[in-house]
């Protein structure tokens, strides 16, 4: 599993809690945080996209976040709508090394 992709930038504030944020794709708002880890080498953001994917919530992982602005409470990250709504179904049950390597995988491209 590449560690890359699921680790923060080195310019995020440490242990901020980001759930309740807005995020914001490249090209447009996709929901909020719902929530958030941060293991070491596995860390991940859920989003709940709310109507915009009938519901559908998304986890993202902590190295496609570009960046967040604590003041307007806002995550940005370097995925695009349709990228994030093809992305594989997030499902809490199966946050597992498999499911791991085929979402790292998956963003990573």
């Amino acid at each position: 599993m590449q560690t890359e992709i699921w680790t923060y930038r080195n310019t995020f504030p440490v242990n901020q809690n980001l759930e309740g944020f807005d995020v914001e794709a490249t090209d447009g708002s996709i929901g909020e945080v719902d929530d958030a880890t941060n293991d070491v080498g596995r860390s991940y953001i859920v989003v709940d996209t709310g109507p915009w994917i009938l519901g559908k919530k998304v986890m993202l992982p902590a190295g496609t976040l570009e960046r967040v602005d604590l003041d307007a409470r806002k995550v940005f990250v370097s995925q695009t709508k349709d990228q994030i709504k093809s992305a594989p179904e997030y499902d809490p049950d199966r946050v597992d090394d498999d499911y791991r390597s085929r979402l790292g995988t998956y963003y990573a491209r």
